[in-house]
């Protein structure tokens, strides 16, 4: 009779998931994962030919949970990009190494940025037929602008340094499309 498996490709995958949520993808080491798992090096190694291969694999698990976390959002404002924009930098400041994986480190073959966000459900695409929508005669050009300013705002709360309330990031990014509108 063949020995059961006692630890699981899941238990792998989800052990190395929380480590990056604690520690960052660095964490992600053979030997750190099969003591955080409870086991040898050799049940990682049955099911995944490569740490790069684990690390892939958390890397598309972080997308999936991005993703939820968008679509779980509250939306709130009316305004192009900006809801976008609030649960951007809002994942920024709660999940910082899922957010450093997804948006500033990447990893090789990852997708980009624009990829990301968009995710299966078009979410960049939707918001730029919003600004389509309500005039605005460029919005892919408007997408690229406000994007920088989101982006820069995520990044600063990984740092601690934007320490504005939601409805004054709303506001900030509200007035910041009506004032590109204006260009």
């Amino acid at each position: 009779m063949a020995r059961k498996e006692s630890i699981t490709i899941d238990m792998i995958l989800d052990t190395a998931f929380k480590m990056v949520k604690s520690e960052g993808i660095e964490s992600v080491t053979a030997r750190k994962v099969a003591a955080a798992a409870g086991c040898s090096t050799q049940p990682i190694f049955r099911v995944y030919k490569n740490m790069e291969e684990l690390q892939k694999a958390v890397y598309d698990k972080a997308i999936v949970y991005f993703l939820e976390y968008y679509k779980a959002f509250e939306k709130k404002s009316t305004v192009p990009f900006t809801n976008l924009g609030l649960a951007y930098i809002a994942f920024a400041r709660e999940e910082k190494n899922y957010f450093r994986l997804l948006f500033v480190n990447g990893i090789e073959g990852g997708k980009s940025m624009y990829e990301l966000l968009n995710g299966d459900d078009g979410n960049v695409v939707k918001e730029i037929n919003l600004a389509r929508t309500m005039g605005c005669a460029n919005p892919g050009h408007m997408f690229m602008k406000m994007w920088i300013f989101i982006h820069g705002a995520a990044c600063m709360s990984l740092s601690g340094d934007f320490d504005l309330t939601d409805e004054e990031t709303a506001s900030l990014l509200e007035k910041s499309y009506e004032s590109f509108s204006r260009e």
